[in-house]
């Protein structure tokens, strides 16, 4: 569990998103490969395509969205209209892999926002035109929601409970 204050609006936005985060992390953790791969629920997620899922989004959200960065996979340039493919997961996607990835890009994140006041508007206004503290609240929305889903595959693949 992340320890952090509450002691004003910023500290508290970015210490709620890093608690999920870490809820995140936690539930992929001491998972095989095999097993995180694996779909025992009645939705098509995976421990894996959650977590990769999470790191392509955070990367986006704050080095695109938020900072006006070229990602190296031209995004959002490059994106498709339809279905998104950052939940499928194929055979060289590891759990060591996208532990990594993810923790990278939430250091990123980290960075980023640390420069930044709340109030600060997204350099990609063209993708969405809102501030640091929209974009905190929908990654905190969003990462819990994957947290959650990510708990109960955990439950489901081998009994293990709690956030």
């Amino acid at each position: 569990m992340v320890d952090f204050s509450t002691a004003t609006e910023r500290e508290a936005l970015c210490g709620f998103l890093d608690q999920q985060r870490d809820a995140l992390m936690r539930k992929v953790q001491g998972v095989s490969d095999a097993d995180a791969r694996r779909t025992p629920t009645a939705s098509a997620l995976s421990l894996l395509g959650l977590l990769k899922h999470s790191t392509v989004w955070e990367q986006r959200w704050f080095q695109a969205i938020v900072a006006g960065r070229e990602l190296p996979d031209g995004w959002p340039e490059t994106r498709q209209d339809g279905a998104s493919d950052d939940f499928v997961v194929g055979d060289d996607d590891t759990v060591e892999h996208w532990l990594a990835a993810y923790d990278d890009e939430a250091a990123a994140s980290r960075q980023i926002t640390d420069g930044m006041a709340l109030d600060d508007r997204c350099a990609r206004t063209d993708l969405i035109d809102e501030n640091l503290r929209w974009v905190l609240l929908h990654l905190i929305e969003e990462t819990a929601r994957h947290a959650g889903h990510a708990d109960i595959i955990r439950e489901t693949l081998d009994g293990t409970r709690g956030m």
